[in-house]
């Protein structure tokens, strides 16, 4: 008789790497969808849904990121001071204008889990508006999309 075994990663059996992404004329949903997806690890072969198994992702050149449609006019990003009436709301051209780095960083928190795990995930991306970064000693592996 076969014994099969179900391969499960934990910790300490999943290896992580650096990945840098240039975000210069991407779409950015689908450029979020992406980078969730690298953060989650699905593209690794043992893939498994309650570990981090993701990789680190530096992304560069936010600032360049394309949106599609009349989403520059009408796109707004909701945020609360936490006192009584302290709900803000700012449009993706001030957004941009402001803090580029923030809308790709929404963007992608929107598509990875709403857990402990999502969040822990959040914070192995990097996000800068330019192309300088300060991961340089990571060895970054550039990734094409």
């Amino acid at each position: 008789m076969y014994s099969f075994r179900t391969i499960s990663a934990n910790k300490n059996t999943v290896t992580k790497k650096w990945v840098i992404v240039d975000a210069e004329g991407q779409i950015l949903g689908r450029l979020a969808s992406r980078i969730a997806f690298i953060l989650r690890g699905k593209h690794k072969p043992n893939y498994t849904p309650h570990v981090d198994c993701g990789d680190n992702v530096i992304v560069i050149n936010a600032d360049k990121v394309r949106v599609t449609g009349r989403k520059a006019d009408q796109k707004t990003y909701v945020r609360h001071t936490g006192y009584p009436g302290g709900q803000r709301t700012v449009g993706y051209r001030e957004m941009m204008a402001k803090a580029p780095e923030r809308i790709l960083t929404e963007a992608i928190k929107g598509m990875l889990p709403k857990n402990r795990l999502g969040r822990r995930l959040a914070t192995n991306v990097r996000v800068f508006a330019g192309t300088e970064h300060p991961h340089a000693a990571q060895n970054p592996e550039v990734l094409n999309f």
